[in-house]
């Protein structure tokens, strides 16, 4: 490999760092609302909400483009008062046409209210729904008269997929003229609007095909000036690559939303567009990324695209709502400054390529950003959603994942302190999917590019995208640990062993054929555990299973106990500890403030103070007289007692080691009003919740109430002489990114009683197969994306 492709590799992985660092009740019986807080937003109607079907109208002068679940407004006048109706007659919304005379439709409230479009509008956040697909809608302008009423249209659902011939028309569209390998552009999608994509060919486009991946979000994919890192690398090592904006975003028309359905069924778009140019192999694509481009795989996954090979889905997440909301407590650190960063960008000219491309004189991308207007706040309308809707199904890929039916290959950290661990509880759920390979270790939100990592990732594209056994250039191979070393400032990196050095060229299904009879689930343990460089990120063992959880999980039961004890057997004698609520913890994290959050560092520097004195009770096992390795998903089920009538509370596991030094495992939160289970997705140690508004109930005023408290996948191995810590409180101090906003007066108190009949325990599993484990001497900090302290024994205030 010559010196510039060495430095371009070296750039690729520096750009990395860059690009992941921004990855970075009682039932109602209130009377009706009355004001514009009251009403999500929005203000009553004067108009009935039937349609009379003897007034007089006229032809709208207005343009309609419907969409899938959306219908988009424009050349309206400014403040126009634009009604959706439905086929029956009936007024769902009305709109407010912003200062460019445009409305987009996409949230329909549960009874008839005007909104205001543009600047600082709002969305509906009462109960209601989106717009549901079907025939006959119209859009009236109310304000003239005779009313302007639109023709009939129809609003497309998630399968109204065009045929074939509409992607065959794009065919020639992404081809670089004559000896060039780049190419800036656009594809149509269904309803009309064009999104920007990039085109990065390994050579001229009469040189192909090329085996080709697509990166898809909403970041810059199709950004000229720069690849995002799973393009750049995939484009080192070969294959052609395409950034796709989505929607609102970059220089792509539309209006921007989070993972909606349209933009779920422009990724279906996207896929058949790319994979009829002539320069793609096969006529098929993967699809490469990581954090927000590696979900969208997923939700492109499951519109079941024809012409798509496989993905590649690294960090990824379970539910939106969920991300905001974990445990129902309102995420108020990354996820919410994820949010607030993605309604910047998406607003018009909120990216400095786009404004060049502007300046330069792509009018098509210009043309894009007016509808910009019509974005709204997100990060507020998620905020406003408490409870789960149940129209949030339509996002949470949990639900959406059983559809798809293509290889997929995912990785993804216990730890990750960006999108966190949920991913894990949907790995059983990819049932129509022909091959799955899971690959889960501790560490942090970008190690899906770490050296072992990428290896796995670039056998799967190999197989499935290139349809060829794979085989790493050995020049790449060898040049690697320089780059690697630079790259996360450890020396000796290597890629893995080649595990196909037994197959020749020619026996790709031999090849694919072994590759399918090994198993599904590769877990990583003590990531970075190396005393001579720690955080290497490399396990000290590992250990292979055919699902996640593994078949034949041991349930281990762990009793919380008088004077901070954490018993193997229930305990005799009754006891209550109390901790005092402390809301201003909430929003404390592990990192300090200097240096802060080093995404790439060796080792991170924490700041994991505990909480003060009376703000937590501890419990504390003897220690481990044999190698116990405790995975999966557990809960905390706690008899509790609080005067207030809700609370937030959160469970933390730790690791003490034998050498007294503490390592954070996971936390688990829960808004105690929240607590109803759902036995219908509740399976084994997992523990399933609604959140919905229907399920919410006070907690009964200083009486006890068992609750459990759901503790998110991990594994982790506990060696002779470890101990095994759980710590109750209300949120905060245990994370490194996510913060959190809590409910309650501080210094409420909030009891847990242990004993006969009331029987405080945590519940984990215990993962089979493991006999023995190595022994490491991991220091302060070393293992990758796990807190860690010096162990310092503390107190249990006791309640009367």
């Amino acid at each position: 490999m010559r010196t510039d492709a060495v430095r371009a590799w070296t750039g690729a992985l520096l750009v990395v760092v860059l690009l992941l660092a921004g990855c970075t009740s009682d039932d109602d019986t209130s009377t009706a609302p009355t004001t514009t807080e009251d009403l999500g937003g929005g203000e009553l109607s004067d108009l009935p909400v039937d349609v009379d079907p003897a007034e007089d109208t006229a032809e709208s002068t207005f343009v309609v483009s419907p969409g899938t679940e959306t219908v988009t407004v424009t050349e309206a006048e400014p403040g126009a008062r634009l009604s959706l109706v439905d086929a029956e007659g009936e007024r769902l919304i009305i709109l407010k046409a912003d200062e460019y005379g445009q409305a987009h439709f996409a949230y329909v409230p549960s009874r008839l209210l005007e909104f205001q479009t543009g600047e600082n509008a709002e969305l509906p956040t009462m109960d209601g729904g989106v717009v549901e697909p079907g025939a006959g809608y119209t859009i009236r302008g109310e304000d003239e008269s005779p009313v302007q009423v639109s023709e009939p249209f129809d609003v497309l659902g998630r399968d109204d997929a065009p045929d074939g011939a509409f992607f065959d028309e794009q065919a020639g569209d992404l081809v670089p003229s004559g000896r060039e390998t780049e190419k800036f552009g656009y594809i149509t999608t269904r309803d009309g609007v064009e999104l920007s994509v990039m085109v990065r060919l390994p050579g001229p486009a009469d040189a192909g095909p090329y085996p080709t991946v697509v990166e898809y979000s909403g970041y810059d994919p199709s950004n000229p000036a720069d690849a995002e890192p799973g393009s750049m690398i995939a484009g080192l090592l070969g294959y052609a690559t395409v950034g796709v904006n989505m929607r609102g975003t970059g220089c792509s028309g539309g209006v921007f939303d989070v993972f909606n359905t349209a933009q779920q069924t422009d990724g279906y778009d996207a896929i058949e567009a790319i994979a009829r140019q002539p320069w793609v192999k096969n006529h098929e694509v993967g699809m490469v990324g990581l954090s927000y481009s590696g979900i969208t795989q997923l939700y492109t996954a499951a519109t079941d695209p024809p012409s798509l090979a496989a993905v590649t889905s690294l960090s990824v997440i379970k539910d939106p709502w969920l991300q905001q909301w974990p445990g129902g407590v309102y995420n108020g650190g990354f996820t919410k400054n994820w949010l607030e960063e993605r309604d910047r960008q998406s607003s018009a000219g909120g990216s400095s390529w786009v404004q060049e491309r502007i300046d330069a004189g792509d009018t098509v991308c210009e043309g894009h950003q007016q509808i910009r207007e019509q974005n709204v706040d997100f990060e507020a309308f998620g905020r406003s959603l408490v409870h789960r809707p149940a129209q949030a199904d339509g996002r949470d890929l949990s639900k959406l994942v059983s559809n798809i039916e293509v290889p997929v290959y995912l990785s993804g950290a216990w730890q990750d302190e960006q999108t966190g661990p949920q991913f894990a509880d949907m790995l059983g759920n990819f049932t129509n999917a022909p091959v799955t390979k899971f690959v889960l270790f501790n560490g942090r939100h970008p190690d899906g590019y770490t050296p072992f990592m990428l290896s796995r990732w670039h056998e799967f594209l190999e197989l499935y995208v290139a349809h060829e056994v794979p085989d790493l250039d050995p020049t790449v191979r060898s040049l690697a640990p320089a780059v690697f070393e630079d790259f996360f400032g450890i020396p000796d990196l290597h890629f893995d062993d080649d595990r196909f050095g037994a197959f020749t060229a020619d026996q790709y299904d031999e090849a694919k054929a072994w590759y399918e009879s090994t198993p599904d689930v590769h877990v990583l343990f003590d990531q970075g555990g190396e005393a001579e460089h720690p955080g290497t990120p490399e396990p000290s063992f590992t250990k292979d299973y055919e699902s996640w959880p593994p078949a034949g999980t041991e349930t281990r039961a762990f009793y919380l106990d008088a004077d901070g004890a954490l018993s193997d057997e229930q305990p005799s004698a009754a006891g209550i500890d109390r901790f005092l609520n402390d809301p201003d913890s909430a929003s404390k994290v592990f990192f300090p403030e200097d240096p802060g959050y080093e995404l790439t560092a060796p080792t991170w520097t924490f700041d994991w103070t505990d909480f003060a004195e009376g703000n937590a009770i501890a419990y504390v096992s003897e220690p481990f007289t044999k190698a116990t390795v405790l995975g999966g998903p557990g809960y905390a089920e706690l008899s509790m007692r609080i005067p207030d009538g809700d609370a937030d509370v959160q469970v933390s596991i730790s690791l003490i080691d034998s050498s007294g030094t503490e390592w954070h495992v996971t936390s688990g939160e829960l808004r105690l009003s929240d607590r109803k289970v759902d036995e219908a997705t509740t399976d084994g140690l997992r523990i399933g919740r609604s959140f919905s508004a229907a399920d919410s109930r006070s907690m009964p005023v200083d009486e006890f109430e068992t609750v459990k408290v759901a503790l998110p996948s991990f594994a982790q191995a506990f060696r002779p002489g470890d101990r095994l810590k759980v710590a109750i409180s209300g949120p905060g101090r245990d994370f490194g990114a996510w913060s959190f906003e809590a409910i309650g007066e501080e210094g409420t108190p909030r009891d847990v009683g242990f004993g006969p009949g009331q029987a405080s325990r945590l519940m984990l599993g215990v993962l089979p197969g493991i006999d023995e484990v190595p022994a490491i001497e991991a220091p302060c900090p070393s293992l990758r994306g796990q807190a860690c302290r010096t162990y310092e024994p503390r107190t249990n205030t006791t309640a009367e």
